[in-house]
């Protein structure tokens, strides 16, 4: 794919209209995201996914689409796709389950003793972490109030914790807030502040945040830093021990494509696990050596693994084990230089054509400032837009009264789905409006 230097002050639409003089397609033609398409080096792995066809999705109108034409889904900031190999493992597990009963837990290439444990190298390198400082259990809200028992320790003094509300505060005139004002408030407020728990990207605007630069403003001013990273894990490159991030967690069904549910992943930074052990134990954080002698003395697993409560669910570590193979054949930042090309296209397109139906982008337009997610702000209730966008099998995300939020996702979403979803918005807008 044609691309940006990285070191060159080149927008988003002028790069795209560079391309659009070189090949002589207008951006906003249907064979420029075709060529762009063509181009994309990462295409092949759409091919490890199942997409949803239009004859499958609830509430399409087949009369006015081809039933058998693929979808245009982007909601995987809600719910990722499903990765082609994830039946075929948790059918070996329910194989194994049924030739060997209890013997599944030591047998087999997943012994669901240890299952959560093949996961945990993948995770390590897509959010940039120690293999020691990584544990997959339990589900996000589980792991929120595992990791918070550990390190929210108020005081008289020091007892508040800072997080972001919703969009945020409408007196900047914007739907974020930029770092600089995050950490002048942090310098003012610091000394009271005994945790900051922000979300990495959020899930809102879409805004992702200068992780490092909070992290170490925060961590200068005596506060524990952790991050809900929900919709930032597999989204964004991110480097937790480098960053020296005291915590994380995250879920695994957006951009992990772990399904409904799926398992979630705790992060905790070497250096602070000794002076935050867990607060609430398990008897899957002991140390496995030993777990079945019954001594009634608890002896942890050394690193992460401590946290853990109970044993791992093997069914739902099928589908995370599936998602992690197909981002093993890419890197993070590959995947982000084509997230910015994406929704640098979306943006392009957005603003070519809709500013007359009162259509804002509320996500930031600093492309280093937000991950997949486009958030479009319209000056109607998007209730009844969404119902017709469905009829036309363009699957997006809703918050009422008036946001949809729209996710090209780099590992399987290509420059053609976002042209369809712009035209196919068009049309609707266009037809509410006669």
């Amino acid at each position: 794919m044609e691309s940006m230097n990285a070191e060159q002050d080149v927008s988003l639409k002028s790069f795209f209209d560079t391309i659009a003089v070189q090949h002589g397609i207008p951006v906003t033609d249907a064979a420029f995201a075709k060529h762009m398409d063509e181009q994309d080096p990462l295409k092949h792995l759409r091919d490890h996914f199942l997409y949803p066809r239009m004859r499958d999705l609830d509430g399409v109108d087949l009369s006015a689409v081809d039933e058998s034409e693929e979808a245009i889904y982007l909601c995987g900031n809600s719910l990722g796709l499903q990765p082609k190999n994830t039946k075929h493992l948790v059918e070996r597990e329910l194989d194994k389950w049924a030739k060997m009963g209890v013997q599944g837990h030591k047998a087999g290439e997943m012994p669901w003793a240890e299952c959560d444990l093949l996961l945990v190298d993948g995770q390590a390198e897509i959010v940039g972490a120690r293999t020691d400082e990584i544990s997959v259990m339990n589900s996000l809200t589980v792991n929120l109030h595992v990791l918070m028992a550990a390190f929210y320790k108020p005081t008289p003094t020091r007892k508040v914790v800072l997080m972001e509300t919703k969009p945020f505060p409408s007196d900047f005139g914007r739907s974020w807030l930029t770092t600089d004002e995050i950490l002048t408030y942090l310098d003012a407020h610091g000394d009271s502040i005994a945790l900051v728990l922000f979300s990495g990207v959020n899930y809102y605007s879409g805004q992702y945040f200068d992780i490092p630069r909070i992290t170490s403003v925060g961590k200068a001013k005596g506060c524990v830093v952790g991050w809900d990273l929900a919709h930032a894990a597999g989204n964004v490159p991110l480097k937790l021990h480098e960053w020296k991030v005291d915590f994380a967690t995250w879920c695994s069904y957006k951009y992990l494509n772990s399904g409904c549910g799926g398992l979630s992943v705790v992060f905790v930074h070497e250096e602070v696990m000794n002076s935050h052990p867990p607060a609430l134990w398990g008897w899957w954080g002991h140390c496995a050596a030993t777990r079945f002698d019954m001594t009634n003395e608890m002896e942890f697993e050394k690193g992460c693994l401590a946290y853990r409560i109970s044993h791992p669910p093997a069914l739902l570590a099928c589908p995370m084990l599936a998602s992690l193979q197909v981002f093993k054949l890419t890197t993070m930042e590959s995947l982000r230089r084509k997230s910015i090309m994406l929704t640098g296209y979306l943006e392009y397109l957005i603003d070519s054509y809709l500013s007359e139906h009162h259509c804002e982008i509320i996500t930031p337009r600093n492309p280093e400032e937000r991950g997949c997610q486009i958030s479009l702000k319209f000056s109607r209730n998007v209730r009844s837009l969404n119902e017709h966008l469905k009829k036309r099998g363009i699957v997006c995300d809703v918050r009422l009264p008036n946001v949809i939020r729209v996710t090209p996702v780099h590992l399987y979403n290509s420059f053609t789905d976002v042209y369809r979803f712009v035209n196919g918005l068009l049309d609707v807008l266009g037809k509410l409006r006669a």
